[in-house]
């Protein structure tokens, strides 16, 4: 079987954007580079899709919502549909409040706008909520309750509700081993 060569050029352009942007910072909590967690995203998303663009969108992922980086710089640099696609999975920011007052407001907007997104749209979200939750099931399994401490928002009941939002939003996707695999482990770490 032969390999056949395949234009990467998006891709390899998005991995080394989101490298820079996101060098020297760690991963909340965990003493390694943040840019891991877009790349397993990344990573989640190829399981599903060998789409270059959404690919690139999942190596994406956070650079606007964690970086100086605009929705407008992402669509200069790699064009309107991953640019649409970073959008989706980009928190707005709420002027004149904390990240932990806005939290409820920002997760249930995120719930919402993934229930209206494109297949596509829900491909790389499902990435980044993959990843997230595979990081919370290996955490909670050495630190039980603790682990809640780490987040802006410490109550489990409230991450119970968002994540098993996030569930009903991506369910489209229930077909894909990474949804599977998604459910799994959020009732693995909140319960049946």
């Amino acid at each position: 079987m032969a390999n056949h060569p395949i234009d990467s050029s998006l891709l390899d352009k998005a991995i080394c954007f989101a490298v820079e942007a996101h060098r020297n910072t760690e991963r909340k909590g965990k003493g390694f580079p943040y840019v891991v967690h877009p790349l397993e995203a990344m990573a989640i998303v190829a399981t599903i899709t060998a789409d270059q663009e959404l690919l690139a969108a999942a190596a994406l992922h956070d650079v606007v919502e964690d970086t100086p980086t605009t929705v407008d710089d992402i669509r200069a640099l790699f064009g309107d549909r991953v640019a649409q696609l970073v959008a989706v999975e980009s928190d707005p920011d709420v002027v004149g409040a904390s990240r932990e007052e806005t939290w409820r407001y920002r997760k249930a907007d995120a719930i919402r706008r993934l229930s209206a997104t494109s297949r596509e749209g829900k491909i790389v979200a499902l990435g980044d909520k993959l990843s997230n939750m595979r990081a919370i099931a290996r955490d909670y399994a050495v630190m039980g309750d603790q682990l809640w401490q780490i987040f802006n928002v410490a109550d489990p009941a409230l991450h119970a509700w968002h994540y098993r939002g996030l569930a009903s939003a991506l369910e489209e996707l229930a077909d894909t081993f990474a949804y599977q695999e998604f459910v799994r482990l959020v009732d693995q770490v909140f319960g049946l």
